[in-house]
């Protein structure tokens, strides 16, 4: 049994998949909606102002069209595992272009070098997000996975969508 396989690791990584899946789907049919979603085992939450209805009807055709083949819903453009991706590379990078310096004027003339390698782990990570939500923090495959509810839960004027799973 591999770390990916161990049941709630595998359950987060499936409803991760169905959040992406949902979200890919809802932001055709609202493009100017900001919306953010959170996965834990028993299922996910969806950040922002969505109808209920609109959401329900989002979860129920992404878990469909996962089951029918199509895995790429389960990445999302917007994933975290993107921007820590990014963040890590430029962070390294600029990193390695300090390491050495002694002073504050060593490490100002270094400056446009950590700059630019910085910019190039941004650039060169780029493919790095998508490839760990396939290969590691999402799933495109929902195996036996089955939505249990859909529900608002609101704050004043906000409101965050909890979407529950089974399997």
């Amino acid at each position: 049994m591999t770390l990916l396989n161990i049941p709630v690791i595998s359950r987060i990584r499936r409803n991760h998949g169905l959040e992406h899946a949902t979200l890919n789907i809802l932001g055709l049919h609202f493009p100017h909606k900001r919306l953010a979603g959170y996965s834990f085992p028993g299922g996910f939450y969806v950040l922002g102002d969505i109808p209920t209805e609109d959401l329900r009807e989002a979860v129920f055709q992404a878990l469909m069209r996962m089951n029918n083949g199509e895995g790429s819903l389960a990445i999302h453009d917007h994933c975290g595992t993107n921007y820590v991706a990014s963040g890590l590379a430029a962070g390294l990078l600029a990193w390695l272009g300090m390491s050495g310096t002694k002073n504050k004027h060593d490490r100002a003339e270094r400056l446009p070098l950590v700059i630019a390698l910085a910019t190039i782990g941004l650039i060169a990570s780029q493919p790095l997000g998508p490839m760990l939500q396939k290969h590691i923090t999402t799933s495109g495959d929902p195996q036996d996975l089955s939505i249990v509810d859909v529900f608002p839960i609101t704050f004043g004027q906000s409101t965050l969508h909890c979407v529950t799973t089974r399997g």
